[in-house]
């Protein structure tokens, strides 16, 4: 018996002892470990970039940490996404553009989502009914071309892709190799949303006769060909993005008052890329990855698209930078064709390319 009461109180000194330690708090309170972030997993190309401070604001509010998948450019990201959809790698994906769209939308690899942010999106940015990817932004291949150039050849500028065949712009355009590159390949798509399947080769191989240069990549053909960069290459027109002029503007070394350079924005001379942003199915974080996909399409991340991917907001009620409003130029009618065509038709279209202009 004396035993038995000497259990009892050893035992309640430690029960007394416990709570002390406690602070007296009772024990539904969550500990360190059920407050820590949770994680959500972003995969994106490797071209992304956003204000840090953005992030942070975003991480603290939803006490969340985010963390970005970079896998190369958007055809390499895709085919991840793609080749781990049954065991995806990340919550949401960015990035993919309209010339893929359709692959992805086939492959199933997201999940559909009617974010409250599309009443500000234009509707010709929505290119997917069921709201499986949402359109954050969009950029139009264009040529640019070398002011000083023209004017002091008094040579005017081209007013429509046929407009290159003619004999006083021999030499003078650097293009880029579809199959290597992003713009070489959005442009190339312009020219058979222009004369068609049957009537773009035709084209190519007159371009090719009236001395286009090829290269392998946007930057050989805008800092090494293109006469309006600072390795003052020979040829006055590229294959660049309308939003090139701000950026020579934006990055100039000394303050300028204009460009240097303008874009061709005549019917069909510019093909206007489309990104878009998923969830991926099969995320653990469906809300968290929701609240993601409406901070990139509600304004703040919108205004600081322009500036740090030079592409223009799809959000309508984003205002863009002075820079863009003065410099940039947007065509009314782009080249446009269906991603489905797109998607059924790339590769022969870069072989056949491929076959007539570098062979």
């Amino acid at each position: 018996m004396k035993i038995n009461k000497l259990i009892i109180l050893i035992t309640s000194f430690f029960v007394i002892l416990l709570g002390a330690c406690n602070g007296g708090q009772d024990s539904s309170i969550p500990t360190v470990k059920d407050t820590q972030p949770s994680v959500l997993y972003v995969m994106t190309h490797d071209s992304f970039a956003v204000s840090e401070n953005l992030i942070v604001n975003f991480e603290k509010e939803n006490n969340i940490e985010i963390k970005f998948v970079l896998s190369g450019d958007t055809g390499a990201a895709l085919n991840r996404a793609i080749l781990t959809k049954e065991s995806p790698q990340a919550d949401v994906f960015f990035g993919v553009d309209n010339t893929f769209l359709s692959r992805a939308l086939d492959e199933g690899i997201f999940e559909p989502y009617n974010s409250p942010m599309l009443v500000n999106i234009d509707n010709s940015l929505r290119l997917d009914p069921e709201n499986n990817a949402l359109p954050v932004d969009f950029g139009d291949v264009c040529i640019n071309y070398d002011k000083a150039y023209f004017a002091e050849n008094k040579l005017s500028i081209p007013s429509s892709l046929s407009d290159l065949l003619l004999p006083e712009y021999y030499g003078l355009l650097v293009v880029e190799n579809p199959a290597t590159s992003s713009p070489g390949l959005a442009f190339m798509l312009a020219t058979i949303a222009e004369f068609g399947e049957d009537g773009y080769l035709d084209f190519w191989t007159n371009l090719k006769a009236n001395g286009v240069m090829v290269v392998n990549d946007w930057e050989s053909a805008y800092y090494s060909n293109f006469s309006a960069s600072a390795g003052k290459g020979s040829q006055p027109m590229v294959v660049s993005y309308g939003s090139s002029p701000p950026a020579e503007v934006i990055f100039s070394e000394t303050p300028l008052d204009d460009a240097p350079t303008a874009s061709i924005i005549a019917t069909n001379t510019c093909f206007r890329q489309i990104e878009f942003v998923g969830i991926l199915k099969g995320t653990q974080q469906r809300e968290l990855a929701e609240k993601f996909v409406d901070f990139l399409l509600d304004v703040p991340f919108q205004e600081d698209l322009p500036l740090q991917m030079f592409v223009f907001p799809a959000n309508g009620k984003a205002q863009l930078p002075p820079e863009f409003e003065k410099f940039a130029q947007v065509p009314d009618q782009p080249a446009k064709l269906d991603p489905d065509l797109i998607a059924q038709n790339r590769e022969k279209w870069i072989q056949n390319w491929t076959l007539v202009v570098l062979r």
